[in-house]
């Protein structure tokens, strides 16, 4: 499946799909496993979500940005179709990452990395994480 162009909001869904994460969960985890790729909602919202080697913590992607990790996944979604009523709405450029794709765009992952696009993100590195600076991220 294509993305298709637009600005998107990259990093932990969990931030910004609101009421939709629990239909997130139900198309993400089948049988104890946590599947990744691309994803439709019953709403016709599309998304991509893969898994993070290490779970938790903040990874960075090529472009510099800090992605906070708190589902042990990280994503896309049009920044559009993001949740308007999720209490960190206005957070979500510092939990995440705001990408404007000027073309429609693969995901996928490999090696260790996940590919948005042109935007990379190795999860098979450590995630930067330290208990006395969570506060600031989440």
């Amino acid at each position: 499946m294509t993305m298709p162009k637009g600005v998107y909001y990259v990093g932990d869904l969990c931030y910004v799909l609101g009421d939709s994460w629990h239909e997130v969960c139900e198309l993400t985890i089948q049988n104890g496993k946590c599947l990744s790729g691309e994803f439709t909602l019953k709403d016709g919202r599309r998304f991509a979500m893969y898994s993070t080697t290490y779970g938790d913590g903040i990874y960075k992607d090529n472009f510099s940005h800090n992605l906070c990790v708190d589902s042990g996944s990280l994503g896309c979604i049009r920044l559009i179709d993001c949740d308007p009523s999720d209490k960190l709405a206005d957070d979500i450029a510092r939990l995440g990452g705001l990408h404007d794709y000027a073309i429609d765009f693969e995901t996928m992952m490999s090696n260790g990395t996940i590919y948005l696009g042109d935007v990379k993100i190795n999860v098979d590195d450590e995630p930067y994480y330290a208990e006395e600076e969570e506060e600031d991220y989440v």
